[in-house]
């Protein structure tokens, strides 16, 4: 196959749907396609055999391009319209891969270059715009009127979690497959990322958060629980480990508004070929998320880690947790410091959840797994697209 994957952020950037796309990047490469892959101007290259990068050209004032809808992704969007068509001129493509927002580059390459796409559905767009921009509600029929002509003309939908998958069953879609995000632990170096302990004198419990700092997150529910238990058990840390500079000033200046300053520690950005080293030395690993249908990709790693995890009782987390494999709350300051002082106070408990945790990603959501369920959908996708080149209207009917 010959694909056009169409990736509109920042890539290769350690964060989620980037490290998603590298990750079938990777299954495509092993496969043997040949894959030229068009995004913005921001991030790191990446070497796969057959797999070409081509970026937008870098633009006045468009820079640290954040997850999520904006402006300044829009203006990225537009620019990857020239290399998408210079592309198509000159190759012929079995077939295009849109991821996120692209996919509508993708309804407007099968109308009118006859190339089927696929949805990569990292999340609702609809649902995505409204939470970032709320005022954008009196829009939201528009919104998924859109969603659903996306939807509709793919021929195949890839939601990363059951969540999208039963957002988009309203829209009939052609075929749908879960392509769930896995485990960045796997071949990791164990010995890799500073000793937390050591480093910021650390004596007692260590509680880690890793991931991006934005709303969505949950970082003002996390400080305001932790605030809570500080009262009751002092010998507790914080540990936050992501974000940009912006966010983490802001959450430092939450901090010592709550006065836990000296109990909570920013680290910022850490490689990701770390990530096992420093989930490793945590007694607790918490998600407080808030917003998204999505499951974040973090959880994966969380699980994996064989550390107890603590995360909020909302569907972004249910649709793979349960009580079995980890600690849920709700989404309440009260609530989340309760849990959080109960898995402090037992340590069997914290032992057992991490146990059950690491089995179920061993089981379901690994690289392996995520190789043989792409696989499998590539392998059932070439027939039909060898009869897609014969009767245009087998896909758009």
């Amino acid at each position: 196959m010959n694909i056009l994957l169409l990736a509109p952020h920042p890539f290769y950037k350690e964060r989620g749907t980037p490290i998603a796309v590298d990750l079938l990047l990777r299954v495509f490469s092993e496969r043997g396609y040949r894959v030229d892959v068009v995004t913005y101007h921001e991030g790191s290259n990446i070497k796969y055999d057959n797999v070409h990068l081509h970026r937008i050209p870098r633009i006045p004032g468009i820079h640290n391009i954040r997850p999520g809808f904006s402006w300044k992704k829009i203006i990225c969007d537009f620019f990857m319209i020239f290399i998408i068509l210079k592309l198509i001129k000159v190759n012929q493509y079995t077939l295009v891969h849109a991821v996120e927002e692209s996919v509508f580059f993708g309804i407007f390459i099968k109308f009118f270059f006859n190339i089927p796409y696929i949805y990569d559905m990292d999340s609702s767009l609809s649902q995505q715009i409204i939470d970032k921009k709320p005022f954008l509600r009196i829009f939201s029929k528009m919104f998924q009127l859109c969603e659903n002509l996306a939807v509709k003309h793919a021929t195949a939908v890839l939601p990363v979690c059951e969540a999208l998958n039963r957002v988009i069953r309203k829209y009939n879609p052609r075929r749908v497959v879960v392509l769930h995000d896995v485990s960045l632990l796997e071949n990791r170096d164990v010995r890799s990322g500073e000793d937390l302990r050591a480093t910021l004198s650390i004596p007692g419990l260590l509680i880690l958060y890793v991931g991006n700092l934005e709303s969505y997150q949950g970082i003002d529910l996390l400080l305001e629980s932790f605030a809570l238990v500080l009262k009751r058990a002092t010998d507790a840390e914080l540990v936050i480990i992501g974000g940009e500079i912006k966010d983490i000033k802001k959450y430092e200046q939450r901090s010592r508004t709550l006065a836990i300053e000296h109990k909570v520690h920013f680290l910022g950005p850490k490689p990701i070929q770390h990530l096992w080293g420093y989930l490793s030395q945590a007694d607790i690993l918490v998600s407080p998320r808030l917003q998204g249908e999505n499951t974040p990709m973090k959880l994966y790693s969380y699980l994996h880690s064989g550390i107890a995890v603590l995360a909020t009782k909302l569907p972004t987390h249910t649709q793979v947790l349960n009580s079995r494999v980890a600690m849920l709350a709700d989404a309440i300051p009260e609530a989340f410091s309760e849990s959080m002082l109960y898995l402090m106070g037992d340590k069997q408990l914290r032992s057992d959840l991490g146990s059950a945790g690491k089995k179920l990603i061993e089981d379901y959501y690994s690289y392996t797994s995520f190789r043989r369920k792409t696989f499998d959908l590539f392998d059932s996708l070439e027939n039909e697209i060898e009869l897609y080149k014969k009767d245009r209207f087998f896909v758009s009917e």
